[in-house]
């Protein structure tokens, strides 16, 4: 396998071969399905899903590719995976169907139940995050060779700003932004929440919705090495790939660890 530094350049330009395919389905007029969870799919998620595991299985021959639109594998095969791809070729298809811009491609590399490398690419908005374990987490703009270092903001701002899902709000939500007090929201959609922490412009992304596993893996890795934390509501690291469902628990992404987000949680 390649040294982390070119490893994570060889899977950002993968990233950005699969906007490609995405970007030019975004620009037809494309068929919406329902999956058998009621979730949508386009053309856009088949393709990208495609070049993504094609050009994985090319780079690492020995890994195995674990994708949202090829995951029907039993948890007794790849519970022995000690390490492997986990990739959602578009997350946020709700966003791409609606064409606000706001989806991903998001790729991480899983090694012992960690994440260990992850990009997360925004096509429609010309910007990709990436981070591997101990290198750091960066921004790349389309439009420019070098990328910038981001950091999570450490100490949150007065009062917080909380990024929120645009499309997945609920009651128990409602709950716990009242129980957080004065706060400002930023509403977005996919991995970008997420990565929104990582580069200090939102304190918190609680997510207290469903979500799979690779709706969050390359987003942590980026968070993590930008100085944030990403948790269970009992202040856990999420893992992967530790038990038979591939759903994660609730969660919460932050920067300043000094305050107790998980304290303002409604009772279940």
């Amino acid at each position: 396998m390649k040294p982390a530094p070119a490893l994570l350049e060889a899977v950002r330009q993968l990233a950005l071969r699969a906007g490609e395919a995405i970007m030019t389905v975004y620009a037809s007029d494309f068929d919406v399905l329902d999956k058998r969870d009621q979730s949508p799919v386009t053309e856009a998620d088949l393709a990208a899903h495609r070049l993504i595991e094609a050009g994985l299985r090319e780079l690492t021959p020995d890994l195995p590719v674990l994708s949202e639109e090829g995951a029907d594998l039993p948890y007794a095969t790849r519970r022995a995976w000690p390490r492997y791809w986990l990739v959602d070729p578009l997350d946020g298809t709700r966003e791409f169907v609606k064409r606000n811009g706001e989806f991903t491609v998001n790729i991480a590399l899983i090694e012992g139940g960690d994440v260990v490398l992850g990009v997360v690419h925004a096509p429609a908005l010309g910007v990709t995050y990436g981070a591997f374990r101990g290198g750091g987490a960066w921004k790349w703009f389309d439009d420019e060779a070098q990328p910038v270092a981001i950091h999570a903001r450490t100490e949150a701002a007065r009062p917080p700003r909380i990024a929120v899902s645009r499309s997945h709000g609920s009651p128990r939500m409602q709950a716990y932004l009242a129980a957080l007090g004065p706060h400002e929201t930023v509403s977005m959609g996919s991995a970008l929440k997420s990565c929104l922490v990582a580069e200090g412009v939102a304190d918190l992304y609680p997510r207290l919705g469903p979500t799979s596993e690779w709706d969050t893996a390359a987003a942590q890795c980026i968070v993590e090495e930008a100085g944030g934390k990403v948790t269970t509501t009992d202040m856990q690291p999420l893992r992967y790939n530790a038990k038979a469902s591939l759903l994660n628990p609730e969660f919460l992404v932050f920067g300043d660890a000094g305050i107790d987000w998980s304290g303002f949680l409604p009772e279940a």
